[in-house]
């Protein structure tokens, strides 16, 4: 996951040692030049009576905004030496020495110290709550590259990628997850999207991943696997209580690529479809019967099947979660996946996910609203036995 922002997570999953602080634009770093620039630009041309050295008194907070406390100090020093340049030089200004100590400029001299005192606080306060952010924002990018551990390039004769976008306002995580096991079964693959966000999201994301790791090596069958893993989640939601534990939902696609038989299985637990792609055709795999969320199978009898597909070499798989296909333009147009996906003809699962992700961030103009998880993954020509 990103932090307060949107992008592609390290392929590595690595992350820096030490969380660092958010830096300021640059033309909010020059401000306080190009401030003092302008009012050495008016003085010359304004009335000797009408001093704009006064406004150097704003100098120290127009720092604060991007500097630290030791910047806004020197500010401060910077702004009360001009004033003083300003009020007394003749070259300069045009008054005589007497006025340096004329009581408005004293007056000024006062008001900048002060109002420097104040910034220099105010600057170190910035500081104290950048770095809390920071921390913050730091274990939350830890937790999520723990939860959505890096996936291999490769199993067996299957190529995959994956894409994680976040949406995140401040330190708040994203329920979206993905995963995929290799077993005696096949390949089997997970994508999910946790109802709500932050720490109850991610509780729920790793409750569920750790409950498909252990039972897709175990379970022969993937209803079996499906059952055992809604089974769970019923069981910890009911565990938890409390007055949202019905509403601890997650829609899910569950997906196995045996070894042989060139088919997919999948099970899709209210979720988006996926999609195949196939030389140029896009198709979306809806069995067209719906199926309830994970933790609400309960309610419904017989509640998920399983529908089987071809899945020839060269064919591609793509799993996503709804903050694709629910990423608006700034008309409110939801992003057009399929038509995309027509548009770009046959690409690799890394290229694919690549154009993805700079596609949604265009089409929201940089402005996604929900976390968002890909999972690409093509099966490759069988190799030729060596002779």
């Amino acid at each position: 996951m990103t932090h307060g922002r949107t992008g592609r997570m390290p392929e590595n999953g690595s992350t820096a040692l030490h969380p660092r602080l958010p830096e300021a634009p640059a033309w909010l770093r020059w401000l306080p030049v190009l401030y003092v620039a302008a009012v050495l630009l008016l003085e010359p041309v304004t009335p000797v009576d009408w001093p704009v050295s006064f406004v150097l008194v704003a100098v120290p907070l127009v720092a604060a905004f991007a500097h630290g406390p030791l910047v806004v100090a020197a500010a401060t020093v910077f702004a009360l030496v001009m004033e003083g340049v300003l009020a007394g030089t003749p070259c300069c200004a045009g008054r005589p020495v007497a006025y340096l100590w004329d009581r408005h400029y004293v007056a000024s001299y006062v008001c900048t110290a002060l109002v420097g005192a104040l910034g220099t606080i105010l600057a170190a306060h910035r500081i104290r709550r950048e770095r809390t952010l920071a921390d913050v924002r730091y274990v939350a990018e830890t937790a999520q590259r723990v939860l959505l551990r890096p996936l291999p390039h490769r199993i067996g004769r299957l190529r995959m990628e994956s894409l994680y976008l976040s949406a995140a306002a401040q330190a708040r995580i994203g329920g979206d997850l993905y995963e995929a096991v290799p077993t005696p079964h096949g390949v089997r693959l997970l994508i999910g999207d946790v109802r709500g966000k932050g720490l109850l999201a991610v509780e729920t994301a790793a409750a569920l991943l750790g409950a498909f790791r252990e039972v897709a090596y175990d379970e022969p069958g993937l209803l079996d696997v499906v059952g055992r893993v809604d089974a769970s989640m019923h069981r910890r939601a009911a565990w938890l209580g409390g007055a949202e534990t019905a509403e601890r939902f997650v829609t899910a696609v569950f997906a196995e690529i045996p070894a042989e038989g060139h088919v997919v299985r999948i099970v899709n637990c209210g979720h988006p479809p996926p999609v195949r792609l196939r030389d140029g055709e896009v198709r979306e795999l809806d069995g067209g019967r719906p199926a309830p969320p994970l933790n609400l199978g309960m309610l419904v009898e017989e509640p998920y099947h399983v529908d089987t597909y071809p899945f020839r070499p060269g064919d591609q798989l793509l799993l996503y979660t709804d903050g694709v296909t629910e990423t608006r333009d700034a008309s409110g147009a939801f992003y057009p996946l399929l038509d995309r996906l027509r548009s770009w003809g046959p690409l690799p699962p890394k290229e694919l996910l690549d154009r993805i992700h700079d596609d949604l961030l265009a089409h929201s103009h940089h402005g996604l609203e929900d976390d968002t998880a890909a999972l690409a993954v093509c099966l490759l020509p069988e190799e030729p036995p060596d002779v």
